[in-house]
């Protein structure tokens, strides 16, 4: 599906990863636009949840640090939601390695018949292959923004709905086996995903929409519309850009077409579910100079940029 679109438009194609290093600065946080104020999301809380997800080291699947945080993830989660149900598989990777997948579902609300799904990938990348020293290019990533960002603000947001409630059927899915693929090969990405849809953890499962967060944590980021989002999910990129912009974070969310981006959102389009993906880039629309580098790591952080995607999502899902 998605090498037919590039195809016929010409489009530019993107591939989703990771990064590598361990450290504890952030960027300086900017201003809060006022009318964020009173949206419940603790970027703080997020940015300690990314922090404790790099400090087991790169979560490379079958790694010791892979299966420690995702025993840390499964507990969290159950202290926050209604309901969480793991899926466990082993799956092959383009080279044959065998993989051992843990995917976690929590739910909200989970008898609510019209459900979201918010989801965000928790695995490392093996290599940091983008690295500009070659020595880095075998080393795994420790994945603080392309991996952990994403779970540390939706580990927050299911904080803030334990503590504040929702009447919505609200659910966080933390995939694996997204990021051990290999360039060139589109079908050897997001393989957890790929798995979720094909195999739904819970008879009949299908949630009515879908919202992917990946690099969502890098400093001097933008986020544009994703291009397969905007083919197959217009309605749902534009509820989620309109939020940004009413918060005041117009200059992060950009009203400008991004590239089209092989991502774990495309697995659920195929299942013909709407999802479009929140996905940090550069302002030129690039990756991130972390991207699958030994530098994707706590420095690089952003509490600002965490911040704007965290208010953004907790006021699309409970307006206030």
């Amino acid at each position: 599906m998605k090498a037919f679109v590039l195809t016929i438009l010409g489009a530019s194609c993107l591939m989703a990863c990771a990064r590598n290093e361990h450290g504890s600065s952030d960027t300086a946080p900017s201003p809060a636009p006022a009318q964020a104020a009173e949206v419940r999301f603790d970027a703080d809380s997020a940015y300690s949840y990314i922090d404790r997800q790099v400090a087991f080291g790169p979560r490379v699947p079958g790694s010791q640090a892979h299966s420690e945080c995702g025993d840390w993830l499964e507990q969290k989660v159950r202290t926050y939601a209604d309901d969480v149900t793991v899926q466990r598989a082993t799956l092959t990777a383009f080279d044959g390695t065998p993989l051992p997948m843990r995917n976690i579902l929590a739910r909200f609300n989970p008898g609510a018949s019209d459900r979201t799904l918010l989801l965000a990938h928790w695995d490392s990348r093996p290599w940091a292959d983008n690295d500009p020293d070659p020595a880095n290019h075998s080393r795994p990533v420790d994945a603080a923004n392309d991996g952990a960002s994403g779970v540390g603000v939706l580990l927050e947001v299911a904080r803030q709905l334990s503590l504040g409630g929702t009447d919505k059927g609200i659910d966080i899915l933390f995939v694996d086996t997204e990021d051990y693929g290999s360039e060139g090969d589109d079908d050897s990405w997001a393989l957890g995903t790929r798995y979720f849809a094909q195999n739904p953890p819970i008879a009949g499962y299908r949630p009515a929409r879908a919202v992917l967060l990946d690099m969502v944590g890098g400093e001097d980021c933008v986020f544009a519309r994703e291009y397969f989002s905007q083919q197959y999910a217009p309605t749902l990129l534009d509820e989620l850009w309109q939020t940004a912009g009413a918060l005041g974070f117009d200059s992060l969310f950009v009203n400008a077409q991004g590239g089209a981006i092989t991502d774990d959102h495309v697995e659920l389009i195929k299942a013909g579910i709407p999802a479009i993906d929140i996905i940090g880039t550069d302002p030129q629309g690039g990756f991130l100079p972390t991207w699958h580098t030994a530098s994707d790591n706590m420095a690089h952080i952003s509490r600002s940029t965490l911040a704007a995607v965290g208010a953004t999502i907790m006021q699309w899902l409970d307006p206030q």
